[in-house]
């Protein structure tokens, strides 16, 4: 059995587009690692920053959003919200102590398996390399949120 660190990695994927686009590339039978657990929505522009922010708290390592290309979302600009909200969650998790580069914004159209794959592959890396999630090592009482 292995040390090395493993990290949990929560996926909030577009219906459209990522969900799609991690599907072909599941039934093409791509690698990537199995770190990743997947939450679905209809948009991105649904995904409330206090989503990411509760993962990260209660011990995910990491954060993948997944979306439409700019300019093709099907609810019309909820990736250019999304886009946004990222931006300014990754700023509040600084303040919070969260490395921000725990969070990830990719945009993979469903045509993309191949991408998505490489996008898991890569964003499993580099949270390896950060390590832990700093919060998981905290107990409930003493965590910032």
């Amino acid at each position: 059995m292995s040390n090395e660190f493993d990290p949990k990695i929560l996926a909030f994927l577009c219906n459209w587009c990522s969900y799609a686009g991690a599907d072909l590339a599941g039934v093409s039978r791509m690698q990537y690692p199995p770190n990743i657990r997947v939450v679905r929505f209809m948009c991105t522009g649904r995904i409330d920053p206090l989503f990411i922010i509760r993962a990260l708290t209660r011990g995910v390592d990491g954060v993948l959003i997944g979306g439409c290309h700019p300019g093709e979302c099907h609810y019309g600009k909820g990736n250019l919200y999304t886009r946004r909200r990222v931006l300014m969650t990754k700023r509040l998790l600084e303040c919070l102590g969260i490395e921000p580069e725990r969070l990830r914004l990719e945009w993979v159209a469903a045509s993309e398996g191949p991408k998505f794959a490489q996008v898991v592959k890569d964003f499993t890396e580099e949270t390896k390399s950060l390590g832990p999630n700093p919060l998981t090592t905290l107990r409930r009482e003493e965590a910032v949120i």
